[in-house]
């Protein structure tokens, strides 16, 4: 019996005898004789990658000129890794050990190898194209094998491979091979900064419970030689921060910090200038926030303030008092000796009587009215 297989142009067919590998089928239409119908076909497309390995194991080992005539084979070690091109178009990242095969013919195919022990980071120029993979016409696919960072401005990366630190990036995009190592980018802002010690529960040498904020301006003056020296520069500048602020409290009574906040400063900014050369971060300004008391101690201090206030307020009253009097009694004696400062303070009199009344009626002139009103004091 004749049968007839037909393979597309752009589809490659693997004849099978009893479900055996046969023989390689170009397009076209073939024909055998199969009275006992042993034969199949499957057929493979030439755009999609050769799943089968299988057969092509078993050509690569029994038909190597087959094999090489057929597939474009990309096998990649252990330290490699692979950017295959299509058409010369980056398609695809290969990871190390990757075993992928593609058929000749229809499209070119191109598999640049990577040494992963040579270096850890990309070119730069391969860097920028992979950092928008969303305005590409073909994605890349197998980016998760990459460490794609961008450094902003006025900021340092510090690049940790195998958590050591090993050099620090300038501003820009860079990207790091992730296979066979730990790669990490952290971002350190070079401008000064604001650390806030927040809620800080301490007690006062009086056994007062305190709480307080505090606020810190610092910025890194040696970037990699302070993650030389510390794993968290950050963390480590706070805790200073904490430890200074309890030494300043915890040895002063409520009194003293309250009359002087300045010395809480003080004590912390000494304390971190010897806690902070030779680590790369300099402080150049520490502040009080703050200071919460608690609510019970708030009443018996408003009681106190007001006590004292009220105190200051009598004392005040007293000498104004006291002033006022003697200042009458001066007055007094000179309208005793001198009749016309006596007039003058009738006509000082009369201008504040004036100002309350509304209308006058005068009768017998200015004179009379003066007149008569000292009579009529005279008479009372």
């Amino acid at each position: 019996m004749l049968r007839r297989f037909v393979v597309k142009k752009n589809e490659c067919g693997v004849l099978l005898r009893d479900g055996d590998f046969e023989c390689l089928l170009d397009s076209g239409r073939h024909y055998f004789v199969d009275p006992l119908r042993r034969l199949a076909l499957q057929v493979w497309r030439l755009d999609a990658p050769m799943s089968d390995l299988n057969t092509v194991d078993y050509l690569l080992r029994h038909q190597p000129q087959t094999a090489a005539e057929h597939f474009e084979c990309m096998v990649l070690g252990e330290d490699e890794a692979g950017l295959r091109y299509e058409m010369d178009i980056l398609v695809e990242i290969l990871p190390p050990g990757s075993r992928c095969f593609f058929w000749k013919g229809l499209l070119v195919h191109r598999l640049e190898r990577i040494d992963l022990t040579a270096q850890a980071a990309l070119p730069a120029a391969l860097a920028t194209r992979l950092a928008q993979p969303n305005l590409r016409g073909r994605p890349v696919t197998g980016l998760s094998g990459l460490l794609l960072t961008q450094v902003p401005a006025y900021h340092l990366g510090v690049l940790k491979v195998d958590s050591q630190v090993t050099q620090l990036l300038q501003p820009g995009m860079a990207a790091f091979w992730r296979f066979n190592r730990d790669v990490q980018v952290e971002l350190v802002d070079t401008r000064l900064q604001v650390m806030e010690v927040s809620g800080q529960e301490i007690l006062s040498r009086d056994k007062v419970g305190l709480r307080l904020n505090l606020a810190a301006t610092w910025r890194y003056t040696d970037v990699q030689l302070a993650f030389e020296h510390l794993s968290k520069p950050a963390e480590h500048l706070y805790r200073e921060l904490q430890l200074g602020l309890r030494a300043a409290v915890g040895t002063r009574s409520l009194d003293e910090l309250l009359e002087n906040k300045q010395v809480i400063d003080e004590v912390v900014s000494a304390h971190v200038a010897r806690k902070l050369p030779g680590l790369g971060i300099e402080v150049s300004g520490v502040g009080v926030k703050d200071i919460i008391l608690p609510g019970e101690m708030k009443t018996i201090l408003g009681q106190v303030v007001e006590a004292q206030k009220a105190a200051e307020a009598n004392v005040i009253r007293r000498r104004e008092e006291t002033a006022a009097t003697r200042s009458l009694l001066n007055t007094a004696r000179v309208m005793e000796d001198n009749p016309t400062a006596l007039r003058l303070k009738e006509l000082e009199t009369l201008e504040r009587v004036a100002e309350r009344i509304d209308r006058i009626s005068v009768f017998g002139g200015l004179d009379q009215v003066l007149n008569g009103l000292v009579r009529i004091g005279q008479a009372r």
